[in-house]
């Protein structure tokens, strides 16, 4: 759950420093928070083997694709995705690292 909190409140100061009009689009009607990033009760799922473990990064870098988001053309394009990382080698936020580490 920290990481979520964390990473929540990490892309809500950088679409504000940025002026983001984004931003909206994560307005919630709620009395303990203004924007909400990630899906409230989210499930954990057993990466128990390679396989699995790129099935779902390969999930999280292609989900800003879906047309229901429409949030860039490639993966490596969404400027909050670890996909650039994987593409390039250049870790923009400073704490990304490779899976196989």
């Amino acid at each position: 759950m920290r990481f979520l909190k964390f990473t929540g409140q990490q892309m809500k100061f950088k679409l504000i420093d940025t002026k983001d009009d984004k931003l909206s689009s994560f307005t919630v009607n709620a009395k303990d928070r203004q924007y909400q990033f990630w899906e409230r009760n989210s499930l954990a799922i057993d990466l128990w083997n390679p396989d699995v473990f790129m099935q779902k990064l390969d999930y999280i870098h292609n989900n800003p694709l879906q047309h229901k988001w429409r949030l860039s053309e490639f993966p490596e394009d969404y400027k909050y995705s670890s996909a650039q990382f994987y593409a390039t080698g250049v870790d923009e936020f400073g704490i990304v690292s490779h899976h196989n580490g």
